[in-house]
């Protein structure tokens, strides 16, 4: 598909194998970001803590991921792929090795780490494809961008999990992803190019200025929600506490249940390029968005309330994942509503209101379930009241839709020439 897309625009080889370098990156990250939840038992005793403080710990990601998406995403514009993408990636292999010690101090530190150097991984891909390949096919290679995250995403349950359950050691597995993240930052030294650069010195204050133009501009504000409310159900309930919602729940085997929770990333491998292409075809994003959401809404329901063998195993979690796969059609919308030259910068916005949902909204749901299960053994009704509130973030996320100014090229093309849109 790059290829194709590479020819039509008239993008060099060179580029095409630096998105394809960043996005393995952000496969890699994918993979660490998952993985935990296939481990959770093994991890608490490891660490010494409860599930609850476990929970906390793994969450630490997103405090690391959501702050650090505005530096990226300035570092970026300011500097370029080149000088901050390796490094991030050099950043999260450190992460890895340190959570691999087995002392929970340090294994928040470098969990924290994974959280910053990873979000380098999808904003440095994104801005690549959107500063070098044509405009027409910005949805579907940000689609595709974030297929490769959710293949991590998979793997890290799909692959994992069954590695764990057949004996392999938890410290052995992250002990392993330090070193391939060393590996893939020396790839991504090797392939990525020399990018722009802004040519201003005065570097904070025009990072400064970027931030405040993207971040006050109403419709990134909207971008920002609406991935996050659309994202939360993966981040959350699936890849935090899929797994035991199963295994408790509805009483699966561990095996079963994490090929059943892994079905929902899976979904993510189809849905988040479909989408952009659906949408570069249709040349519209509110209506794939709109219909993303009501489709996503019906399976969470039908996952909390309905019976748990009404549909074939893996359909339910797969039609999820596929559904949610339109949270990324925010990340294109931002940057056709923003100026191009702050085209990092509006990733880095929407990521950072995307995942600041997950930092602040992953220890809630946890207390939510505590607080329902009384600290007892956790039952279906207490996932219910627990997770319920994902259903009507989802209707919410559909109705800011209606809120958004269509940027599609069909939306464009119907503008009148002197008319572009507005950062405000």
């Amino acid at each position: 598909m790059a290829r194709r897309i590479a020819s039509a625009g008239g993008v060099g080889g060179v580029i095409v194998v630096a998105w394809l370098a960043t996005s393995i990156f952000y496969f890699y990250q994918y993979i660490l970001r998952s993985a935990p939840g296939v481990m959770m038992p093994q991890l608490s005793d490891a660490l010494g803590l409860s599930t609850a403080g476990l929970a906390a710990l793994v969450g630490l990601f997103y405090y690391g991921y959501a702050p650090f998406s505005l530096v990226a995403g300035v570092a970026m514009d300011q500097l370029g792929a080149r000088k901050v993408v390796p490094l991030g990636c050099a950043i999260v292999a450190v992460g890895a090795l340190l959570f691999a010690t087995g002392d929970s101090k340090l294994a928040a530190a470098g969990r924290l780490l994974q959280g910053v150097g990873g979000v380098f991984a999808l904003i440095g891909a994104a801005y690549i494809a959107t500063t070098n390949f044509p405009a027409s096919k910005a949805a579907t290679l940000i689609g595709v961008t974030q297929m490769f995250g959710m293949a991590g995403g998979s793997a890290g349950q799909f692959l994992v999990g069954p590695a764990i359950a057949g004996g392999v050691g938890w410290r052995t597995f992250w002990l392993a992803m330090g070193v391939a993240g060393a590996v893939i930052a020396v790839l991504l030294i090797l392939v990525m190019p020399g990018g722009r650069k802004s040519g201003n010195r005065n570097w904070v204050g025009s990072a400064a200025s970027a931030i405040w133009q993207v971040g006050t501009n109403p419709q990134s504000i909207l971008c920002g929600l609406i991935s996050g409310l659309f994202f939360i159900p993966t981040t959350i309930f699936d890849m935090v506490w899929g797994v035991r919602f199963l295994q408790e729940a509805h009483d699966m085997p561990y095996g079963v249940a994490v090929l059943r929770s892994a079905s929902v990333p899976f979904g993510w491998i189809i849905g988040c390029p479909l989408a952009g292409l659906l949408s570069d075809r249709m040349g519209r994003r509110k209506p794939v968005i709109v219909g993303s959401g009501v489709l996503l809404a019906t399976c969470l329901a039908m996952i909390l309330y309905g019976p748990p063998n009404l549909f074939p195993p893996f359909a339910l979690g797969l039609a999820t994942g596929i559904a949610s796969g339109a949270a990324m059609l925010p990340y294109t919308v931002i940057k056709e509503a923003n100026r191009p030259e702050h085209s990092g910068t509006a990733t880095g916005v929407v990521n950072f209101i995307n995942f600041s949902f997950s930092a602040l909204l992953g220890p809630v749901f946890g207390g939510w379930l505590l607080a329902a299960s009384k600290g007892g053994p956790r039952e279906l009704e207490h996932y219910q009241a627990a997770f319920s509130p994902l259903l009507y973030g989802v209707a919410l996320a559909v109705l800011l839709t209606l809120l958004l100014r269509e940027t599609g090229t069909r939306a464009r093309s119907a503008a009148p020439p002197s008319v572009t849109p507005s950062p405000a």
